[in-house]
């Protein structure tokens, strides 16, 4: 759609004059900047691309400020009124100091003219202008890519005109009357304000909450580098044409045809067989339907290409080449230690189709996961997400996300699984719902936690029974690949058994998975390596350790909770050790309790196989066996160690504060 002009325009009734000086206004910057930059960066147009919208939009924020000492501006007379209308007292707060409303005004105006299109006897003003300062080099800046819902509003932003945009904006995320969003844009050199309020009417309010994502949050941002060949060969090629007049005349001379400083090698410009390859869709890989009942494998590499649009060339090859080189456009994210290169070949193609208003393609290169999402009616936008699954099978290759819409998830399961579920984590007698599978292995769409906001009260997980009747329970921790959760204390081998083998004993601690999303976590365990009686005698308490396992090794973290009848708690926390974990199964923690008639204790417990304790410090006691219990001022901080029956001294996970 055609921009609206922005031009100066003469203050209305609804504005006054007032003078704001360079600190007040400086103050309302640095106090407010995230939302500032916010602002701008949904204002931009998209046709930018992300990278130059996160360097303009700090850009314009950053020259906010007045010229001088002091400025006289027209500032629009809601913002040095109370608020009325505004909502919260944050939002009234804002709105009645006028340094912010002076920021905020320019922001907007600048932002605004960023959108014009350029004209030829003009000259471009300077946010028109790729922005000199910030200024980063052989990196792309994006922010955090969000799910289809964000992916869906930021296609209807890019319909509208710069200034209907930043009427929306100005209604979802400063909660502005439309009185007030009217006289901003006229003193921001909006020619019809009355029109773009129209038209931000085109995209539904239901998406307010969408503009507070990370989606769209230029303070936190991914870094990707730039596409590293084409500034190799850029690189190359400058250096050749400053010294060519020098050393013309002694290659000449030289002996020889070799291929010089990189001996054998191709020079870059060359095409990679390879990589070309990596890039046909004609030579994407596919596994056969049968394919893991022969071979025994359950694996991604038995996984049979499926979907209604695996025929699909043309969409199959912009999957592949986005994954190869995204543009501006596409929305990447990576999971935490996964390689963000091209595939190394031709990869396996596992699905490929229509999946709510997307169009979906999942790609298995041997070690990563890509997921390619469009929109049905853009394919110019696109997202990518990259995961890795080296060494995945049973569980782990059980499931993948296909998309999240509307707080819904939708898994593609495995070609062994039979029965889908959804179990309520958090209420382990709560009955187990029955989830459509389709032919083709999809589910019907289920409320994802990983999504959720507020307090929690619930956590859906999937559960999925396979072949052999065996269950498993995997949960969405905001990747493409769900995380197992399993129970028991942990073997060699694995972390513990699944989970669905004791449900109950995730119920006390389900909420707490929301720590551990967006982490690369490939499996949580549940461990109750103690039960205690309380010094009160009211009862008996559990002692529980939780450890999450990731894909890449590191970033591994154990907790210890104490459930009580009470509640549960955190006790103590501790990031890559081995302790509570397959490489360590022992593990000893401590931490306060008090009693209804208000005593403080502290009480300390380990596996089963500690036979002494000791609390040294803030409390002093020892025992026998694995349990402790010692009165203690509140709040007093004791030393730890246990004795193992094969003699080893163990010190407890650090407490948590």
């Amino acid at each position: 759609m055609q921009s609206q002009d922005v031009a100066p325009r003469p203050a209305s009734s609804r504005v006054q004059k007032s003078v704001v000086d360079v600190e007040q206004a400086e103050a309302a910057l640095v106090e407010h900047y995230p939302r500032l930059v916010r602002l701008a960066y949904l204002t931009l147009p998209p046709s930018l691309g992300r990278n130059r919208r996160v360097l303009t939009a700090h850009a314009l924020t950053q020259r906010a400020l007045p010229r001088g000492r002091k400025a006289a501006s027209l500032i629009p007379a809601q913002a040095t009124e109370t608020g009325t209308g505004t909502g919260t007292g944050a939002v009234a707060g804002r709105e009645r100091n006028p340094g912010y409303a002076f920021v905020r005004l320019q922001v907007f105006r600048t932002a605004l003219e960023a959108g014009l299109p350029l004209r030829r006897k003009a000259w471009p003003k300077r946010s028109q202008l790729p922005p000199l300062l910030p200024r980063v080099w052989g990196l792309r800046l994006s922010p955090r890519s969000g799910g289809a819902d964000e992916l869906a509003l930021d296609q209807r932003l890019s319909a509208l005109t710069s200034p209907a945009r930043a009427a929306y904006v100005l209604r979802g995320l400063e909660k502005l009357p439309d009185p007030a969003i009217r006289t901003l844009l006229e003193e921001a050199g909006v020619d019809n304000p009355a029109a773009a309020l129209k038209e931000a009417d085109s995209v539904s309010a239901q998406q307010y909450a969408l503009l507070s994502s990370p989606e769209y949050d230029p303070c936190s941002l991914h870094a990707r580098p730039t596409d590293l060949m084409r500034r190799r060969q850029h690189v190359k090629a400058a250096q050749a044409a400053t010294a060519a007049v020098v050393v013309c005349g002694a290659l000449l001379g030289l002996p020889g045809e070799g291929w010089g400083p990189d001996g054998a090698a191709a020079p870059p410009y060359a095409r990679n067989p390879a990589a070309q390859a990596a890039l046909d869709p004609g030579k994407l890989t596919t596994a056969t339907a049968t394919a893991w009942q022969t071979t025994g494998r359950t694996d991604f590499t038995t996984w049979p290409a499926r979907g209604d649009l695996t025929g699909d060339k043309a969409l199959l090859r912009r999957a592949l080449a986005v994954w190869a080189r995204p543009g501006d456009s596409v929305q990447v994210a990576v999971t935490l230690g996964t390689q963000a290169g091209p595939p190394p070949g031709p990869p396996q193609l596992l699905y490929a189709g229509k999946v709510d208003n997307l169009r979906v393609v999942l790609l298995h290169d041997g070690l990563r996961i890509a997921r390619y999402a469009e929109p049905l009616v853009d394919p110019g936008m696109a997202a990518l997400d990259l995961t890795r699954v080296d060494g995945a099978a049973g569980a782990g290759a059980s499931a993948l996300v296909l998309g999240r819409s509307d707080g819904n998830v939708r898994y593609l399961t495995a070609p062994w699984v039979r029965e889908a579920a959804v179990r309520d984590l958090a209420k382990p007698d709560a009955a187990v719902r029955k989830l459509a599978l389709t032919k083709d292995g999809t589910t019907a769409p289920f409320g994802s936690p990983a999504v959720r906001t507020g307090e929690c009260r619930s956590w859906d997980v999937l559960q999925l029974t396979d072949a052999t009747r065996g269950t498993r329970l995997l949960t969405d921790l905001s990747e493409v690949t769900p995380a197992h959760l399993t129970v028991g204390r942990p073997s060699t081998a694995s972390p513990g058994r699944d989970a669905s083998a004791a449900p109950a004993a995730w119920a006390p601690f389900a909420c707490s998975l929301a720590a551990v999303r967006s982490q690369g976590v490939r499996t949580v365990n549940a461990w109750q390596f103690a039960r205690q009686p309380l010094p009160d005698g009211s009862g008996t308490a559990d002692w529980v350790c939780t450890r999450t396992e990731t894909w890449r090794g590191a970033g591994t973290r154990a907790l210890t909770q104490f459930n009580t009848p009470a509640g549960a708690y955190i006790t103590a926390a501790a990031a890559e050790v081995p302790a509570c974990g397959p490489a360590d199964r022992h593990v000893l923690a401590a931490g306060p309790w008090k009693s209804a008639t208000g005593d403080s204790y502290l009480l300390a417990a380990g596996s089963k196989d500690t036979v002494s304790v000791e609390l040294t410090g803030g409390a002093s006691a020892s025992a026998s066996g694995n349990l402790l219990a010692v009165p203690a001022e509140e709040g007093a901080q004791a030393e730890l160690k246990g004795t193992l029956a094969n003699g080893r001294e163990i010190k407890g996970l650090q407490s948590a504060r």
